[in-house]
């Protein structure tokens, strides 16, 4: 075996029907204890690049593909499909599509079964890569049953069974609470400290990436190289073009960048909150530190009870649920949960995965039918509303786009709900070209929502949830797979339409998000509400870590750091010292200042 684990030259590839190769001559080399983190704006081809690097394109989807791609020192365009993955394993962003087998330990043991590997080496393989993830203990248990950190682990150690040195991660924790993700990262972090596997990494949440990677590769908006190098030298050094491209950033290196602006000696940019706290507690004040800031929605926090009382407002709801229950066969799902959203409210839910978040949303939009009497939106019963007087009132965006896809073009799509609705043709084309320009899909406009990127999906979900103008919005993970500049867009856009008077419901597993945009926050942990009221209330009452979700990024640098009162207890971005004024297009999700 050769030192590279992976080399790909001037790799470009070109789907049937695309005007030009997205990605385009890209180059690249991993080692065994490497960790490469791809990044780069939605539909750049990240993941068509992840696809390429154990021959699924081109030998499964097809594409036109020039350049080279070799895996331990063997050209993979010589290779057959059962040959790759001895040496490279893709672990996808849902490892339930990935899931064939009755129990944790078949489940990994079904790719060397299928490799002929030898039965006594396909045991010593499964226990070694069980014990590896932790889930030696599970392994007589359906996938099913774990958690959803605890699924993703169980693909990386399906993809240990395989004996390939290289792995491939599009995403991993994106559909996870926080607790999963740093499941997945720890295990992660072993792998790579035992110095013989390699890691390709495409992934958003950087705060949990930059734990491991090495190194970092960063694609334009045409999917060519832009930057490469260590983190600090990408994500510092070139930070100022990254936010042009639309990346995410570091929150920790936003923060610092926000902190020398106001006067604050940062001697080196954080990449991590730990780097952050660590340099705030060894750095003075400025001389004239103002006093605490403001963190708004309440001028007392909850006494640290672990749970907040359900909110009580002096208006009539315009979604309301009153002892709600859904069961599952012998599983109960929800369990009596009683809430009230005002009209006009922006509501995050947060919670473990497998909480019920879902369930609870889908049952407040009518997608699943409640039991009469449990659910109702402007003092009318949702389950005897008639669809089309449902959609009217509630738009609903689906955790996984292709769930809500019934045309077969984008802008079909788009006005699909318009048409129903029996707008003027006049009225759909507007609302359809305004969209289109909006979500950064008119160049798709003609395409099938089914071969557009996960990104872009995402937002052709959105926008046809927002496109009728309900009065209601719930959407359940309306950001998961966006890159900076769309998740801003959308936030901005749906702060917007909260401001002008709708109410918004999102569930979403980002809490720097629900922190930095909402003015209440539901926790909601096995089927029950746990705690609900004003997003500063709960987050300074223990009720985060009560359910395993541990505080945003913010509140954990923050929170206790006597030194400093002008920081102490800020949860959100745009309450730092000489942040941009609310309003502004970068104060909701922490966007670097540009002079």
């Amino acid at each position: 075996m050769t030192a590279e684990l992976l080399e790909v030259d001037a790799l470009s590839i070109t789907h049937r029907d695309a005007p030009r190769p997205t990605p385009e001559g890209v180059s690249f080399s991993v080692r065994p204890g490497e960790a490469l983190l791809i990044l780069g704006p939605s539909g750049c081809g990240k993941s068509t690049l992840s696809l390429a690097l154990n021959g699924l394109v081109p030998k499964d989807v097809w594409a036109d593909v020039s350049g080279r791609v070799t895996l331990s020192g063997h050209d993979l365009a010589d290779l057959e499909m059962a040959q790759t993955s001895q040496y490279a394993a893709m672990v996808f962003q849902d490892p339930d599509a990935q899931m064939v087998a009755a129990t944790v330990f078949d489940e990994v043991a079904f790719g060397p079964e299928n490799l002929c590997v030898p039965a006594d080496e396909i045991e010593r393989r499964v226990t070694n890569a069980l014990h590896e993830v932790g889930l030696w203990d599970r392994r007589e248990d359906a996938p099913e049953l774990l958690s959803g950190g605890g699924r993703q682990r169980l693909a990386i150690a399906a993809a240990l069974a395989q004996g390939a040195p290289l792995i491939v991660l599009d995403e991993p924790t994106a559909n996870l609470d926080p607790h999963g993700a740093r499941e997945v990262y720890e295990v992660l972090a072993k792998l790579l400290a035992g110095g013989k596997v390699g890691i390709v990494l495409i992934e958003h949440n950087l705060d949990e990436a930059l734990r491991i990677a090495t190194s970092v590769l960063v694609l334009d908006r045409e999917g060519r190289p832009a930057f490469s190098g260590s983190p600090r030298e990408v994500l510092v050094e070139h930070r100022t073009e990254l936010a042009k491209l639309g990346v995410w950033l570091p929150l920790a290196t936003a923060v610092g960048e926000q902190l020398r602006h106001a006067g604050w000696h940062i001697p080196e940019l954080p990449l991590t909150i730990t780097e952050l706290r660590t340099q705030l507690i060894e750095t003075p004040s400025p001389a004239a530190d103002p006093p605490a800031a403001d963190t708004g929605d309440a001028a007392t926090p909850a006494p640290n009870t672990g749970g907040l009382a359900v909110v009580r407002d002096p208006a009539e709801p315009i979604l309301m649920a009153r002892y709600l229950s859904i069961r599952r066969g012998r599983r109960e799902i929800l369990k009596d949960v009683s809430v009230e959203i005002p009209p006009g409210a922006f509501v995050a839910v947060v919670g473990p995965n497998g909480a019920g978040k879902t369930t609870l949303l889908q049952a407040l939009a009518g997608i699943e039918t409640p039991p009469r009497g449990t659910v109702s939106t402007d003092g009318r019963d949702i389950s005897r509303l008639k669809v089309r007087e449902l959609r009217d009132r509630i738009g609903y965006v689906f955790q996984n786009p292709e769930h809500q896809f019934l045309a077969h073009s984008v802008r079909d799509e788009l006005s699909l709900e318009l048409r129903t609705q029996r707008f003027s043709e006049e009225a759909i084309t507007q609302r359809v070209e305004h969209a289109l320009t909006q979500f950064g899909l008119a160049e798709f406009a003609d395409a099938h929502p089914f071969l557009l990127s996960g990104g872009q999906k995402r937002r052709l979900s959105v926008a046809t949830a927002l496109v009728s103008g309900a009065p209601v919005l719930i959407l359940d993970e309306p950001t998961f797979g966006q890159d900076q500049a769309r998740a801003a867009e959308l936030i901005d856009m749906l702060s917007e339409l909260n401001s002008a008077g709708a109410t918004v419901v999102m569930a979403t597993h980002d809490l720097q998000l629900a922190a930095e945009v909402t003015d209440r926050l539901l926790v909601f942990v096995d089927g029950k509400v746990t705690a609900y009221g004003p997003t500063a209330e709960v987050l300074a009452s223990n009720a985060l870590e009560t359910a395993g979700l541990g505080l945003p990024p913010l509140a954990t640098a923050f929170r206790g750091l006597d030194a400093h009162p002008a920081l102490s207890g800020i949860t959100r971005f745009r309450d730092l010292p000489g942040a941009p004024a609310v309003g502004s297009p970068v104060h909701r999700l922490g966007g670097l200042i540009d002079e």
